[in-house]
């Protein structure tokens, strides 16, 4: 996809999901599916994951063609950042800035979010490239705190990750947020033990539709 069909499309989708789990393999590429299957068409897979890289290589030759944005997450380097865009990867996140894996990404038309806290991380975070500020924890200062960073930055995208849960996503959009990071209040470890994929897409059709819900209501 290109560049800019990407950043739209993320917000229109509203919701990245992040998939990080302790064991990898084939229920790995089913989560991923599973995911999709529940309308979040957003997925990003932790590079803190095992066989997350071979994950992402099998899903995005398993869901080519759907309507699907894959991407990879907690990625810390430039080498990383390549392999990962080579492996099938469509947008790269950073939990911190990281100006060679923004560097990397844009070199290969890459959308990149990285991840901030303070307005200053954050304006600085955007200024070197990155097309989403990823705002983490969002847990800490919630819907409040971002609607208090859009008033003065109101033109960089911001995509709170860490306490988004289904009671609040109207806060979070109503306060600004450009798009959702959601783990595992989405995709979570007992699900992921107990192999419950039906679950998961429960859990993303839940979530899909709070936020089309939150939108239509504004």
């Amino acid at each position: 996809m290109e560049k800019r069909a990407a950043v739209q499309y993320v917000i229109d989708k509203g919701i990245i999901a992040i998939v990080r789990a302790d064991g990898g393999g084939e229920d790995l590429v089913k989560v991923v599916e599973a995911v999709a299957a529940g309308g979040v068409h957003c997925i990003e897979v932790t590079m803190t994951t095992p066989g997350a890289l071979e994950c992402l290589r099998e899903a995005s030759a398993r869901l080519k063609g759907a309507d699907v944005l894959l991407g990879m997450g907690t990625v810390l380097d430039a080498e990383t950042c390549r392999m990962a865009i080579l492996a099938g990867a469509e947008f790269i996140v950073t939990p911190v800035l990281v100006p060679e894996v923004v560097q990397t990404a844009r070199r290969y038309g890459r959308v990149v979010c990285c991840g901030a806290y303070t307005p200053t991380e954050i304006f600085t975070a955007f200024e070197h490239g990155s097309d989403f500020v990823k705002v983490f924890p969002a847990s800490v200062g919630g819907p409040d705190y971002i609607k208090a960073v859009k008033a003065p930055l109101p033109h960089i995208p911001l995509v709170p990750t860490g306490g988004v849960e289904l009671d609040n996503i109207a806060e979070f959009l109503n306060a600004g947020a450009a798009a959702l990071g959601v783990g595992g209040n989405l995709v979570s470890k007992k699900l992921l033990a107990a192999r419950d994929f039906a679950a998961i897409t429960a859990n993303a059709k839940a979530f899909a539709g709070a936020v089309s819900a939150a939108r239509k209501r504004a």
